[in-house]
């Protein structure tokens, strides 16, 4: 299945993200499945690539042209899709993911999750949408998320879908589940 997770070109200060991730890359190697992102070799994006690749996955990175440009996107993969812009950027990730993942990241990160929980809404998408909230990183959302409920702006049915997980473990069970 095609995993596409959405992080940071940034590595953060926590040393459990790189190694977090890291472990995300070596599983969705090791368990077969191929990796879509962003296409960057920086930060945590450059390590769950780099992870994934060494433990035999399948990785397509999705780079705009101007990053390409830039000279930012890792050599190796096993296929690079460059898009015009951030736009065809997201919506090619979406095209060819049958999971979805968020990994702590930046506000681009919370931008592209909050689009794919919005489809996931809607009906749009009926793959998993999973939010790894590794020490706690999207407990804020997750509250916010349960508030929109009990405003009734959201609803449970609406939400279905949208899980979050605090660790591998439940991301591999949670794939698991839907994969029925």
């Amino acid at each position: 299945m095609n995993i596409t997770v959405y992080l940071g070109a940034n590595e953060g200060f926590d040393p459990t993200l790189k190694e977090s991730v890291i472990q995300l890359g070596e599983w969705i190697g090791k368990s077969g499945n191929t990796l879509i992102y962003g296409g960057s070799k920086s930060g945590l994006m450059g390590e769950l690539a780099v992870s994934a690749l060494s433990n035999s996955a399948k990785v397509i990175g999705v780079e705009p042209q101007f990053f390409v440009d830039e000279c930012l996107q890792l050599d190796g993969l096993t296929e690079l899709i460059i898009t015009k812009d951030m736009s065809e950027r997201k919506n090619k990730m979406i095209e060819l993911g049958d999971v979805f993942i968020a990994f702590p990241g930046g506000t681009g990160t919370l931008e592209e999750i909050s689009e794919i929980m919005s489809k996931v809404s809607l009906g749009m998408i009926c793959s998993p949408c999973i939010v790894y909230s590794l020490n706690n990183y999207y407990s804020g959302l997750k509250e916010l998320l349960i508030h929109m409920i009990e405003l009734g702006l959201s609803s449970e049915d609406r939400q279905k879908g949208i899980y979050f997980a605090d660790n591998l473990d439940e991301i591999i069970a949670i794939i698991k589940e839907s994969d029925k």
